[in-house]
C-alpha cells in the first residue's frame, strides 16, 4: 500500500507545501546564484527515472563556465568556485527538484539519480534501483554521501529497494537532516563530487551473485 499509493501521496504533498514555503528562500538562492555565478540561475539534466525512463532534473547551477586555452571546460572541481562549494555542501541547490517531486518523476527518497550513460554499465542487480522513482535524498546518501565507494552506493540502493517502507524513509529523512547540518561526505577526495562510475568489475559482480 505505501510502495503504490501513500509514498506518492505523501511526496506531492510535502513538495506542494516545500515549494510554497520556501518561495523566499528559493528567490533568495536564485538571486545569489545570478550575481555570484550567472546566467542560468538553474542547472538542468536527463536523467534516468523510475524503470530507467529519462526525466529532466533540475537543480540550482553551483559551477562556472570557466574554459581552458583549448575553449574545453575546465574539470568540474576547477569550475566549483566558494560559493558553488557552499550551496552544495548545504544541499541548496538540490531545492528545485521539489518541483520534479511534484511532477511524479521523483520521490523525496529514493536512489540519487545517476547520469544516462551508467545504464548500460550496470550488473543485473545494480538494475534493480530503477524499481522505483529516483530521490531527492536516499539510503545511499546516508550511509556516506560521496566518500562510499560505488560499489558500496550501488548496493545500498538495492538495499532500500528491497526495504522500502515508510518507517525507513523517516530514517532516511532525519538523516539527511543530520548530514546536511553537519555537512559531511559532500565529496570525494579530489573530486568536486565523485569519480565517474566505470562498471561494477566483473570479479566484484560474481562475489555479489554468490
Amino acid at each position: 500500500m505505501y510502495r503504490l499509493v501513500l509514498k506518492s501521496l505523501l511526496d506531492r504533498t510535502a513538495a506542494a507545501a516545500g515549494l510554497l514555503l520556501l518561495a523566499p528562500v528559493l528567490a533568495a538562492i536564485a538571486l545569489l546564484v545570478r550575481v555570484r555565478l550567472g546566467s542560468p540561475v538553474l542547472f538542468s539534466q536527463i536523467r534516468p527515472g523510475r524503470d530507467g525512463r529519462p526525466f529532466r532534473m533540475w537543480k540550482f547551477r553551483s559551477m562556472t563556465d570557466a574554459r581552458g586555452p583549448d575553449g574545453e571546460l575546465l574539470p568540474d572541481d576547477q569550475r566549483l568556485p566558494a560559493f558553488g562549494r557552499w550551496l552544495r555542501s548545504t544541499s541548496l541547490d538540490e531545492l528545485p527538484e521539489l518541483w520534479n517531486v511534484l511532477r511524479g518523476e521523483m520521490s523525496l527518497v529514493g536512489p540519487r539519480p545517476l547520469l544516462m550513460e551508467y545504464l548500460p554499465l550496470y550488473s543485473e542487480d545494480q538494475r534493480r534501483r530503477h524499481e522505483v522513482l529516483p530521490g531527492v535524498t536516499g539510503w545511499a546518501q546516508v550511509q556516506g554521501r560521496n566518500q562510499t565507494t560505488w560499489e558500496d552506493r550501488l548496493r545500498q540502493d538495492v538495499e532500500y529497494v528491497e526495504r522500502l517502507s515508510f518507517r525507513l524513509d523517516a530514517l532516511i529523512l532525519w538523516r539527511t537532516v543530520a548530514r546536511v547540518l553537519l555537512r559531511t561526505g559532500v565529496s570525494a577526495d579530489g573530486h568536486a563530487t565523485m569519480p565517474r562510475f566505470q562498471g561494477t568489475p566483473p570479479a566484484a559482480a560474481a562475489r555479489r551473485a554468490a
